[in-house]
């Protein structure tokens, strides 16, 4: 169904040039860092400005994903990548990239070569720098949306790549913008939180957040200001940068996420900064323009969508109740009739680590991209991957031949649709591992029917207070500790994302591997016991508070509260 067109932003000359550019500049570094004329001191912020990392075991390479969406082509590209400098797989992350975890220094530019030629590439996946612009993976295709966010992500890609001014930024800087009634981007986390909205007059407004973020001091971003007219986007970005880059903490890394900053000084005191820097830009070259708007949004004109039949969707609903489940938890409304966006989960259980994807899977998904949609794929920062235009009639045969492909499982949203970082298994800078905790509770987990009566209920891993799981916000959080040398795990209660975001709460001593199953299992008969008609796991915990369920867990593994 691949003729009505790619909704997404191609690159022009100068995108192509300066990829290449930095493609051919990091060869040469490479070959000197292997023939020794750069030491790995030398080398390293060099790599880093490439996405590339050193892990426990090998060269990590971060590739970038602009605001999680693909073509077809370009996933194929990623198969190639997993199989031929990898094991095998690749790891979609909660930035809405892909990580390799196998790859050869030598073979690296190779294969950020090849990523250039579908028009991809690692800049700026890494260092202290503005990362990833991300928004939702249904965007401009939810039938809550207001406008398709992605025009303004994708100004903010071109504007920060390569900035000169904030390549080298007290802290890694993470943007996230959402234009819809359900906020599905965590906007409320990252260091700037961008809300678009069309106002009464019918022109675009921005209420904009700074200061949040997770990590070892966890915040939610405040508002600094509202209504902001869409055409000072860049200049208000740039006068919170500026403000950042010249008051953030360089002495202590961790105390230099600009959240710290505008805990110092106040929102208030801090705006006050912001509102006088803004002054000297509000009507400068950064001031965008209607024509410029125009010029990146119509590469993400929709599609045209052929007429589509639901008569035959109605009748597999009826007759396969598997396939009723997974459309009610996989398969997301769409703004045009007859058409719906669908999760293919990369949680299939304890076989996978969450968001691992096989280069065989990433090729089934690509042609299914192709024949069931506009060749459009999108990456969840739930670790998901998102087919964002399917025929309702479609949908029988996906789901078919997603479950042969392990993609299939009807739990999007539900306890084991688990976030997780690598974590210990790969990770240098983890005090725990994350992948064998999660594979424990989803085998704990196996019985959809109880997955399904439980509903909602995020769980999410971090294994180190670095967040990258995003354990703070998850219903249940699950933070790997170091004590003395050994493995312990952490558990939160009551974290959110969305427009009711919310921090958990921790419940007290953490626990051996070995009791996560069982801690888990202990929280959910809790609120089973506990809950009230209709309601969801976080809402029961915001009821009654954590005491019910620290007794329950406590008490079972006989440790003092």
């Amino acid at each position: 169904m691949s003729e009505g067109g790619l909704a997404m932003y191609r690159y022009d000359d100068y995108d192509r040039a300066l990829v290449r550019e930095r493609v051919a500049q990091f060869r040469d570094q490479v070959q000197r860092r292997l023939s020794d004329e750069l030491s790995e001191e030398e080398f390293l912020p060099l790599r880093l400005q490439n996405g590339l990392y050193l892990q426990k075991h090998a060269y990590m390479l971060r590739v970038a994903i602009p605001y999680g969406t693909l073509s077809s082509e370009q996933m194929r590209i990623l198969a190639w990548i997993a199989r031929e400098h990898d094991r095998g797989y690749g790891h979609f992350t909660t930035r809405q990239n892909i990580q390799f975890n196998w790859v050869e220094l030598e073979r690296v530019p190779d294969i950020l070569e090849r990523l250039a030629d579908v028009e991809m590439h690692a800049i700026q996946t890494s260092g202290n720098c503005v990362r990833n612009i991300t928004t939702e993976a249904f965007a401009g295709v939810a039938a809550d949306e207001f406008l398709d966010p992605r025009p303004l992500a994708e100004i903010l890609r071109q504007w920060s790549t390569v900035n000169p001014e904030f390549l080298f930024l007290p802290r890694k800087f993470k943007i996230a913008i959402c234009a819809a009634e359900e906020d599905r981007a965590a906007v409320m986390m990252h260091d700037i939180g961008l809300y678009l909205r069309r106002a009464e007059d019918g022109e675009l407004r921005l209420r904009v957040l700074v200061g949040g973020g997770l990590g070892r001091t966890p915040m939610l971003g405040q508002v600094i200001r509202d209504e902001l007219p869409w055409q000072h986007l860049l200049s208000y970005v740039e006068a919170i940068l500026r403000v950042y880059n010249r008051h953030g903490r360089r002495d202590n890394k961790y105390k230099a996420r600009i959240k710290i900053l505008v805990k110092a000084l106040g929102i208030e005191a801090f705006s006050r900064e912001v509102e006088e820097e803004w002054q000297h830009l509000r009507d400068g070259e950064a001031q965008l323009t209607r024509d410029e708007y125009e010029r990146v949004a119509a590469a993400f004109d929709p599609p045209v969508y052929p007429a589509a039949d639901e008569l035959a969707y109605g009748s597999a609903l009826a007759a396969d109740a598997a396939f009723a489940r997974w459309v009610s938890r996989n398969v997301r409304p769409h703004r045009v009739l007859g058409y719906a966006s669908v999760v293919l989960s990369t949680k299939p259980g304890a076989e996978a680590p969450p968001g691992d994807v096989t280069a065989s899977q990433m090729e089934r998904v690509a042609e299914w991209a192709e024949r069931f949609g506009f060749g459009e794929i999108r990456v969840a920062h739930e670790q998901n991957l998102v087919l964002p235009d399917v025929r309702k009639s479609d949908l029988h045969a996906l789901w078919l031949e997603a479950c042969e492909a392990s993609l299939g499982t009807p739990n999007q949203g539900l306890l084991t649709d688990i976030i997780a970082c690598p974590g210990g298994d790969f990770c240098a800078l983890a005090n725990a591992k994350s992948i064998p905790i999660a594979q424990g509770i989803q085998q704990r987990f196996e019985d959809l029917d109880y997955l399904h009566d439980l509903g909602d209920l995020s769980l999410n891993i971090s294994g180190c207070m670095n967040a990258c799981g995003h354990h703070h916000i998850g219903n249940i959080g699950i933070l790997g500790v170091d004590k003395n040398g050994s493995e312990w795990y952490q558990i939160t209660l009551g974290g959110a994302q969305g427009v009711k975001s919310a921090l958990g709460k921790v419940i007290g001593p953490s626990f051996s591997a070995a009791e996560v199953p069982d801690v888990i299992e202990a929280l959910v008969q809790t609120y089973v016991e506990q809950r009230g008609a209709g309601e969801r796991f976080v809402e029961t915990v915001e009821r009654i508070g954590l005491e019910p369920f620290k007794a329950r867990v406590y008490r079972q593994a006989e440790v003092p509260a």
